[in-house]
């Protein structure tokens, strides 16, 4: 069977294509300055797309091995040598490239602050100052200098006041998305969880989009809150990777359209990278339509997966409407089975979770009442919420524990 695992990626690094590329050996301070332009932000996905160019590369020798002058094995060896070496100072170049941008950004958002807490220079300048620098730095520096990336480098640097504080495992376009959170808490969140997952740009827009902050958050209390602001989202218990709802955006499913189980699990199965990012850490997809015999009888889970942290069986059932008193006995007699015949001895009972578009709170509550399988009922939604409402909750949450 087919795994896909929602794993970190080790190390980062910077292609060398397409338009603006880096010479690594001569990096001046105008090709930081044109990698500051909003344009560019996808110079972190590209520097974390290295890491892969390493490991492929080290694969390709070995396939590519047959193909040399020689397949000396000395020889190999000494290609692979000279290989990899290039590779590894192809990803430091571009670590340091990170680390100086960084940097740059940050003193100049310095320079700009300081320069208005003199009284005089606010009086003269005011609101010009930002539109008076954007104009004459792009006249002498080039691109890389808008309104807009000047007002982001001053709050970059009030918001992370010490330098020292700045993770390096970020590149500037993380700290441009982390930089529209007007929540600290919120900001804090998504930074650790950038750093302890591994997220891409395109990953953490879609998590802050999907407002994976809020959600968690309105699943606890204040002090649920605040660990999980300082800390990320820790999973311990099976109850840690619950999301009520979960959103399911990515499936392409127009929430009024007519559409069968099988519709989104056919989406939920083509976009599998993007359900594992709503799932979580530690999920490892085993497969579909996992058949559960039983006597005479085969039945069918939707989804099965692995949770590498938590050491079991996830099964995920999808129901189109609202989730059903039998649905829970039905997932419950899967778990049933996989814990005598699936599981092996040192994995932990397994988890089921039955995903539908509805469910009756207290309808719920009577049929998992007495189960003693680590089974939940979740709803699901095909679009994205509204993080304005699920703000105001959190905040009414956060005002009432005072």
């Amino acid at each position: 069977m087919a795994l896909f695992y929602n794993k970190v990626e080790e190390g980062r690094g910077k292609k060398e294509e397409g338009r603006g590329k880096i010479v690594l050996e001569s990096v001046t301070f105008s090709d930081f300055a044109y990698y500051n332009s909003r344009e560019m932000c996808n110079f972190a996905e590209e520097i974390e797309d290295m890491a892969n160019e390493i490991n492929n590369s080290k694969r390709d020798l070995t396939m590519l091995s047959n193909g040399l002058a020689t397949s000396d094995s000395e020889y190999v060896r000494l290609v692979s040598l000279i290989s990899d070496t290039w590779e590894n100072a192809k990803g430091r170049a571009a670590l340091a490239v990170n680390t100086e941008l960084l940097e740059a950004n940050w003193q100049t958002g310095r320079y700009i602050v300081e320069f208005e807490q003199q009284g005089n220079a606010k009086a003269r300048y005011g609101e010009q100052l930002i539109t008076n620098l954007a104009k004459d730095l792009t006249r002498l520096r080039g691109r890389g200098f808008s309104r807009s990336n000047l007002i982001y480098m001053r709050k970059f640097y009030l918001t992370f006041p010490k330098s020292e504080t700045l993770s390096h495992q970020l590149t500037w376009s993380h700290y441009f998305e982390l930089l529209k959170c007007d929540d600290p808490l919120e900001m804090q969140f998504y930074m650790k969880e950038c750093i302890n997952q591994g997220w891409r740009v395109r990953e953490l827009k879609r998590q802050i989009n999907s407002s994976l902050f809020q959600r968690l958050a309105l699943s606890t209390d204040k002090e649920g809150v605040l660990a999980l602001a300082s800390e990320g989202h820790q999973v311990q218990t099976a109850n840690d990777i619950i999301r009520d709802p979960f959103v399911l955006e990515f499936t392409g499913l127009p929430k009024q359209k007519r559409y069968k189980e099988k519709d989104l699990e056919d989406a939920l199965k083509a976009n599998m990278e993007k359900f594992l990012l709503e799932l979580g850490r530690g999920f490892a997809f085993i497969g579909r339509q996992y058949i559960v015999p039983i006597g005479a009888r085969r039945f069918k889970v939707d989804l099965v997966f692995y949770h590498a942290i938590l050491k079991c069986y996830v099964l995920i059932d999808l129901k189109r409407n609202e989730i059903k008193h039998s649905d829970i006995g039905q997932m419950n007699l899967y778990l049933n089975y996989f814990k005598n015949e699936v599981c092996q001895p040192d994995d932990n009972p397994p988890v089921g979770i039955v995903l539908g578009a509805r469910k009756d709170e207290l309808l719920m509550e009577y049929a998992l009442q007495g189960i003693d399988n680590q089974l939940f009922a979740a709803r699901y939604q095909l679009y994205l919420p509204n993080r304005e409402e699920l703000q105001s909750e959190l905040d009414r949450l956060l005002d009432n524990t005072k």
